[in-house]
């Protein structure tokens, strides 16, 4: 874009704002010092299943390893999201006195792929009404559908002002790069109440989470189970690993080159027939590998002296957050067994409180995992094209509240226990 120095309405003179094509012009202190404000990090884990795996640090405030500035750089530098595959980096950067203060994560869309929060509908009711939806801007994650601040401040600098800038810069990058509309999506609730003060429309989605309730076991995760649900767990479990097939947990220094040629394939021959085109390239596994091998927790499930199916996890200060996962051999229940009960178990013996599964599927309500709701706003430059949207997502969230309500109603816990979730 010629002039990448943005004026909002919203703030004060103090605060610049500009835009960034690549998340390397911005150095990793200055990028983290907004997106995880925390004093200490935490230690690299040891090699084997027992190596730590909890980030440690000495505020209150939480680590997400999706915002961080080497997940970023993976993403960006292994082509993964990068222009020629619809995920130009865009991201919007405020200042104060040369200092960055503010971050938002933002890239220019020429599509709807790999975001799973949906608009295609909307897209294709504009295009019809003679309009042009892409391209669009979108303050979020590539391929992650996982909960995180997307309004990124750093600690100490005022509260109000800096999101208030942040807020209008994406209404004034909108408008200098033509988009139809931005779009934030899996952010935190507070974002989502500012967001709707500052012209936005609200959104409401739903996910299905793990909820750590002090369990010192998987068994004593089990007990709070009704009895139905607690045996075809047990023998999920069982079945799962009939053919003689081993689990490995590889974090730290066990995450080798092999390891990740070997999920690699997996993702490919998943991802393939669920997606057709994988969003991952090799190199970025190689790369995450290198910079936050201590972030994750990579489940694999080996038979025959191979490798036969993966999952891979990323781990926050207090939630572990499972991604995607893969396999070149079909055995029965061996899916819930390496994304679904590694995961709680990876949880309690680490003392996590939440395992995020990752987008859709109600078949995780018989294994634990309960309704939570997510949450994005939207802001729509066309007000005819807007307000058709604000009136749809008034019926979208009663909705999506009333089915939160009956799935959990329906879910294995035993009445009386303390498997609920709030």
């Amino acid at each position: 874009m010629a002039d990448r120095r943005l004026k909002s309405s919203m703030t004060s003179s103090d605060i610049s704002l500009e835009a960034i094509d690549s998340v390397g012009q911005i150095p990793a202190a200055d990028w983290d010092a907004c997106a995880n404000p925390v004093v200490e990090h935490h230690e690299s884990p040891a090699s084997g299943d027992e190596a730590p795996a909890r980030s440690i640090f000495s505020s209150n405030e939480t680590y997400n390893p999706f915002v961080s500035h080497a997940f970023f750089t993976a993403l960006e530098a292994s082509h993964s999201a990068c222009a020629r595959t619809g995920w130009k980096p865009c991201h919007l950067i405020a200042r104060r006195d040369g200092t960055v203060v503010g971050v938002v994560p933002c890239y220019l869309k020429s599509h709807s792929q790999g975001e799973y929060v949906f608009d295609h509908g909307w897209a294709d009711a504009y295009e019809r009404a003679g309009g042009r939806y892409y391209p669009k801007l979108l303050a979020s994650v590539p391929f992650t559908p996982a909960t995180g601040p997307r309004l990124l401040v750093r600690a100490g600098c005022d509260e109000t002002r800096v999101p208030a800038a942040l807020a209008g810069g994406l209404i004034g990058l909108c408008d200098a790069t033509r988009a139809s509309s931005a779009h934030v999506t899996f952010a935190r609730e507070e974002e989502w109440a500012f967001l709707a003060g500052n012209g936005f429309l609200q959104r409401t989605d739903q996910q299905f989470h793990w909820r750590n309730e002090g369990y010192s076991s998987f068994e004593d995760f089990l007990a709070s189970l009704n009895s139905r649900h607690r045996k075809a767990i047990r023998r999920e479990r069982r079945d799962a690993l009939a053919n003689g097939i081993t689990i490995h947990v590889l974090t730290g220094s066990d995450l080798t080159e092999e390891a990740w040629d070997a999920f690699f394939r997996f993702y490919m021959e998943t991802g393939s027939r669920k997606w057709g085109r994988p969003y991952l390239t090799r190199p970025f596994y190689s790369m995450i590998g290198e910079s936050m091998s201590r972030d994750i927790a990579l489940i694999m499930a080996r038979r025959n002296g191979r490798w036969i199916a993966g999952a891979i996890n990323f781990i926050g200060s207090d939630t572990l957050f499972g991604r995607h996962w893969g396999a070149i051999e079909h055995h029965p229940f061996l899916h819930f067994e390496v994304c679904y009960y590694q995961a709680i178990e990876f949880a309690i013996r680490h003392r996590l409180k939440t395992v995020e599964a990752g987008a859709q599927g109600e078949h995780k309500i018989a294994r634990g995992y309960l309704p939570q709701t997510t949450y994005s706003a939207h802001y729509i430059a066309d007000p005819a094209l807007r307000r058709a949207v604000g009136d749809y997502l008034k019926r979208e969230r009663q909705y999506v509240a009333e089915a939160g309500r009956e799935l959990t109603e329906a879910g294995p816990f035993r009445k009386a226990g303390n498997g609920g979730v709030s």
